[in-house]
């Protein structure tokens, strides 16, 4: 069955735009031609466009049933707060909006599809496969995924530039000298929804920080370190690690803030001083990021604000939005004590 993308790509425009002409948007400016170029790439490939409920009345949203998908149990969300903000500022902009969640459903209790039954739209916290074929899932038409797009063709999505924010990092820490820089971090796991089983992967930011690296000419595979997930268990361990096995880089870029707190734990109990012996910079400015001992310089993650990109764009699609978005937020350098940037500039004596 021909895709968006398909018509796209005969007609030679943006899926989007395919999109909006096929459906009539009236706020659209495109030339004649283009119009019927995508007209007759979309008969030529036979493409039938995918039958949506009709809008829905802000009266009627009430009546609708939302079901969350987290892939993180309670206590996990307790040691790493990036998932419990986004699940928190969800919920948090359904009640103001005098709306509720109907289900929340934690992959870690191994729910089955059949716990989807019933649900109008569904908001998906983290990486998750979900059968294509499944009824259950199929008859959700209203999804949205935050921190992870699996098909933008289809499903609303939510994301962050790891990429971005990976060397956004590595550009501070070389600019204030640092050539010598390791990587504390996770892989990667896509959850199969409705199993307890998933996909290994490499995480973005394992994978930007060898591309950079390696770029740059910098690239040193014993200075990574990569665990099985963003705690602040795998952090000190990981640290540990490192200092057992000698010879540390100046700087470690860390893949999480509560990796990195428990990364300068490590450090600490070997004796050696941060940012002196070793600088440090985080990725997501949780709220002890500022007080750890010295404050952590990390890149922010606006989790708040992907719990409330997601509600309004839920919304939309129940609403009568047709038209998939992607919406990538922005990320944003918080330098603190911890990356050694006052020292570096004491030394060099810049103001």
């Amino acid at each position: 069955m021909a895709t968006i993308r398909d018509v796209a790509g005969l007609a030679g425009v943006s899926p989007s735009t395919v999109s909006r002409v096929l459906n009539g948007d009236p706020s659209l400016s495109v030339l004649e031609e283009t119009r019927i170029k995508i007209l007759s790439a979309a008969e030529q490939l036979q493409y039938k466009a995918v039958q949506r409920k009709p809008a829905v009345k802000a009266a009627q949203l009430k009546d609708y049933k939302i079901g969350l998908v987290t892939f993180c149990s309670e206590q996990f969300e307790s040691e790493d707060p990036y998932y419990l903000s986004i699940r928190m500022q969800i919920e948090k902009e359904f009640n103001q909006l005098g709306l509720h969640i109907t289900r929340t459903i934690r992959w870690v209790n191994h729910e089955s599809y059949e716990s989807l039954s019933g649900l109008d739209g569904l908001i998906v916290i983290g990486k998750f496969e979900f059968d294509p074929y499944n009824l259950f899932f199929n008859r959700i038409q209203n999804v949205v995924f935050v921190d992870y797009s699996p098909d933008e063709d289809r499903f609303d999505s939510v994301v962050v530039d790891f990429n971005k924010v990976t060397t956004t990092a590595l550009d501070h820490l070389i600019g204030l000298g640092y050539t010598r820089i390791g990587l504390i971090s996770s892989r990667d796991f896509i959850n199969r929804f409705g199993s307890d089983s998933g996909i290994d992967s490499i995480d973005q930011r394992q994978s930007s920080f060898e591309a950079y690296m390696k770029q740059k000419n910098l690239y040193r595979p014993e200075h990574v370190h990569i665990g099985s997930d963003f705690s602040m268990s795998t952090g000190y361990q990981l640290m540990k690690a490192a200092v057992e096995k000698g010879n540390l880089p100046e700087a470690f870029l860390i893949g999480s803030d509560p990796m990195a707190i428990a990364a300068g734990r490590a450090l600490k109990e070997a004796g050696l001083k941060v940012p002196k012996d070793v600088a440090l910079v985080g990725i997501d400015d949780i709220e002890m990021a500022a007080y750890m001992d010295p404050p952590l310089t990390t890149i922010k993650i606006y989790t708040e604000q992907m719990g409330q990109t997601a509600v309004k764009m839920l919304l939309e699609r129940i609403e009568g939005r047709e038209v998939p978005l992607k919406v990538v937020l922005p990320s944003k350098l918080i330098i603190r004590n911890s990356c050694g940037a006052e020292r570096k500039l004491k030394s060099t004596g810049s103001a």
